[in-house]
């Protein structure tokens, strides 16, 4: 049976033996318990130069062992992961004293698993994926709203899918549940591959 969310201790035995089953537990308490757009996450990539960033963007599913989000592949960060496909995803369940913290490796999702997804976007959303040249240098606010304007007019029906969209899936080597704890004695288990590829579980130090 599914266990209700509580705050308080977190042990090993409370865990799924898979973090992916886990997970989705915690991200189910975390829209029960109405937290604002519960699947943001803060995506952590590294630039050519040793440079760290990072920005929130929208957990879109989980597929085959993998978190899949979307986004435009000219922006900053797919160039960083086209060349350090190494990244970290955060998820900042702050008013439940929980975060989830995941250290993997992301790769493109296929042509037809981005486009299903398109399909599902709203219509605003897919004129804006097409106005914004996203990370680029751009003039003025009127400059985007006019490039938006123009692509509405230019799909009047269908928006088709740009070829600079994409989907990317982050396959994990760990996946860290983090529980604050009284006294600042807070509960981090951390699941990570073992020489098997095996779900090995371990308890960190706070």
């Amino acid at each position: 049976m599914r266990r209700r969310y509580t705050a308080g201790r977190l042990l090993e035995r409370d865990l799924a033996p898979d973090p992916f089953d886990e997970f989705r537990a915690w991200l189910h308490d975390a829209v029960t318990v109405g937290i604002a757009e519960p699947n943001a996450m803060v995506l952590g990539t590294v630039g050519p130069g040793g440079q760290p960033s990072s920005r929130s963007v929208l957990l879109k599913g989980i597929d085959d062992g993998a978190f899949v989000f979307f986004t435009n592949t000219g922006s900053r960060k797919a160039a960083e992961i086209a060349g350090n496909p190494r990244v970290s995803l955060c998820f900042p369940w702050i008013a439940m004293e929980r975060q989830v913290l995941v250290c993997g490796s992301a790769s493109t999702v296929s042509r037809e698993a981005t486009r299903a997804y398109w399909r599902t976007r709203p219509r605003e959303s897919q004129i804006g994926a097409w106005a914004s040249r996203q990370s680029s240098v751009i003039a003025t606010r009127e400059e985007l709203e006019a490039l938006a304007a123009e692509m509405s007019e230019r799909y009047p029906d269908e928006v088709p899918l740009p070829d600079f969209w994409s989907g990317f899936r982050v396959v994990p080597d760990t996946v860290e549940f983090w529980q604050g704890g009284v006294a600042r004695l807070h509960d981090r288990l951390r699941y990570r591959r073992g020489p098997e590829q095996e779900w090995i579980v371990e308890r960190l130090a706070p």
